[in-house]
């Protein structure tokens, strides 16, 4: 359900950015917990956690979609609906980032002695760090373009 006004839908996008963002928190949390069952791990535990994690994250991703189709055609913001756009594409590699990093992490964990395994650890770090400041950038330009909403 898209709000019906500029204002209640550009706050229910943030709301749901603060959503994805306790989501990430949760996905991270659950994949601590799931490196301390190693090394038999439990896998199916961390399965389920995956599956809810990407369910929360396409329920997410699906509103904000709806959001950019709104600001497109109801509202005649097509600035915004690309800032959202953009951000969308951000958000995907960031997950992507997120998985390749986790299952460095185990990896890590499962071969101690393998330094690449560390290399590549810090490389997705910074590789997240420039998503994040990216990601940043485009909600900073997202804000200033939707001030004059209020």
């Amino acid at each position: 359900m898209v709000p019906s006004d500029l204002k209640t839908l550009i706050q229910r996008f943030y709301n749901l950015q603060s959503e994805r963002l306790e989501t990430y928190r949760l996905f991270k949390e659950g994949h601590e917990a799931y490196l301390r069952t190693g090394p038999q791990y439990d896998f199916d535990h961390y399965k389920q956690l995956v599956h809810e994690i990407t369910q929360a994250f396409s329920g997410i991703s699906k509103e904000v979609l709806e959001i950019k189709e709104s600001l497109q055609h109801d509202f005649d913001r097509p600035d915004l609906a690309e800032h959202i756009e953009k951000l969308q594409s951000k958000e995907k590699q960031k997950l992507e980032l997120t998985a390749k990093l986790q299952l460095c992490r185990q990896q890590a964990q499962d071969h101690p002695e393998d330094e690449d395994c560390r290399d590549k650890i810090q490389e997705i770090k910074h590789e997240i760090i420039k998503n994040k400041e990216a990601l940043s950038e485009i909600m900073q330009d997202f804000k200033f373009d939707s001030e004059d909403c209020d």
